[in-house]
């Protein structure tokens, strides 16, 4: 296999091992030439080798595995969000709001069908921006604000990071990090910089390494992180608006995916004068995954360069759907039913974090804020997550939401949805399945 690797420079040799995993040469697990051996066999400067790998790893055709070497990953096989498929284990990892709390459409639905949209006309249903910007710009006051309307969270922040950035261009996710985002990165092309999360959320000391290095993007959720369920308090959101007041051209996107079910009140790192900025706020969790449909204030500058990212597709999200989201939105029952939504997956949440506490001392867990419980474990996830499925369990590992490829000591589990007894059963389960992972690794 060496040898048939070629190229002189970066750019030459990563299109080289895409072209052997295109055409089958290489496959899934294959190991690559360690640095020095394909600089050697090459003739060129171990750096070139290095920026190769990286370029390959960023496009998620390659993995690092410290001592393991780098090697060819499955292109496709990047984790997501939802049930997993064919499988007969009871799923705590599914990231899924509960479908009962989901508002029914169907009366709405037949009150938005009117006349048809046609080319040409305003991308925005009027009724919805008139209403959307006040839900914005409550939370962003002060600011020369203009609304864009996406297909969902992922499809803002994938438009967002590309009409701002360019391949091998820096960005700061937060770490661990929602699914979507790592593979909308990997994706990109960009240089992910890692800022850890605390309980208070992106850690300052994080955000200031990430801006040092040179970032051009910087992704936080503000509340209900996925995984860790980590908020901004006040305190920490002043502390990372200092940080970026000297770095105003710096996109920050703020992904507000919890919203209206968040338990914790939003909080903005944007400066005052901060230029290039944007508020995601999709209506998934509380509307329903299949409600595609997420709106985006940002500056003006930001706007139209997102809008121009649209123009090659469909211009629009369809008005059927914008009206439909108005309809459910402005009704007032509706948003009764979300607050209280929002307030029993909390509850549910703190619910099995002090079931854990109580039957299983010394296991760290936090409930946070959304829809998640996020544990950390005196063992792998992965020993852990082995042992979980023997008892017909099914959990999402950290080892999912890191950027680097330490082993991580996490689960996500989501549980608000278990009755008592389930619950009381995930719970015991989850206390011998320690035991034994940790007697095999002890």
């Amino acid at each position: 296999m060496d040898q048939r690797i070629s190229g002189s420079t970066a750019i030459e040799i990563t299109e080289s091992v895409r072209d052997l995993r295109d055409r089958g040469m290489l496959g899934p697990g294959d190991t690559l030439p360690s640095v020095r051996a394909l600089a050697e066999q090459l003739s060129v400067n171990r750096n070139t080798v290095v920026a190769a790998y990286r370029q390959l790893v960023q496009a998620g055709i390659a993995q690092t595995r410290g001592r393991g070497g780098t090697r060819i990953v499955d292109h496709y096989a990047a984790p997501q969000e939802g049930f997993a498929t064919d499988n007969v284990l009871r799923d705590v990892g599914t990231g899924n709001p509960d479908p009962a709390l989901i508002p029914d459409p169907s009366v709405a639905l037949q009150a938005v069908v009117g006349r048809p949209v046609l080319y040409g006309e305003p991308v925005i249903d009027d009724a919805l921006a008139h209403w959307a910007h006040g839900w914005m710009a409550a939370d962003l006051p002060d600011r020369e604000l203009r609304l864009t309307v996406t297909s969902g969270a992922v499809d803002a922040v994938e438009r967002l990071l590309a009409q701002a950035l360019t391949r091998d261009d820096a960005v700061a996710l937060e770490d661990p990090c929602w699914l979507a985002g790592i593979q909308t990165a990997r994706l990109g092309g960009y240089r992910t910089v890692a800022v850890p999360i605390d309980e208070q959320g992106m850690t300052v000391q994080g955000l200031r390494a990430a801006l040092q290095a040179g970032v051009r993007a910087v992704v936080c959720t503000p509340r209900a992180q996925n995984p860790t369920g980590a908020s901004l308090s006040a305190e920490r959101a002043a502390a990372l608006r200092d940080e970026l007041s000297s770095h105003p051209y710096v996109l920050v996107i703020e992904d507000d995916h919890f919203s209206m079910l968040s338990q914790h009140p939003f909080h903005s790192i944007l400066p005052p004068d901060h230029r290039r900025f944007a508020l995601v706020r999709s209506v998934s969790k509380f509307l329903g995954p299949d409600m595609c449909l997420a709106v985006v204030a940002s500056d003006p500058t930001t706007a139209e360069r997102l809008a121009l990212r649209l123009s090659p597709g469909t211009t629009w999200v369809s008005h059927l759907l914008q009206r439909l989201t108005h309809a459910l939105l402005a009704d007032a029952d509706v948003r009764t039913a979300i607050t209280a939504a929002g307030k029993h997956y909390a509850e549910r949440n703190a619910a099995f974090v002090r079931r854990l506490a109580h039957d299983v001392p010394g296991l760290d867990a936090a409930s946070g804020d959304g829809l998640n419980v996020w544990v950390t474990l005196p063992v792998t996830a992965r020993a852990v997550g082995e042992q979980l499925m023997r008892r017909g369990w099914l959990a999402r590992l950290g080892d999912d939401f890191v950027l680097s490829d330490a082993a991580s000591r996490h689960l996500r589990l989501t549980v608000h949805d278990l009755d008592d007894t389930a619950a009381a059963q995930l719970a015991d389960d989850l206390a011998a399945a320690v035991v034994t992972a940790g007697a095999k690794v002890g």
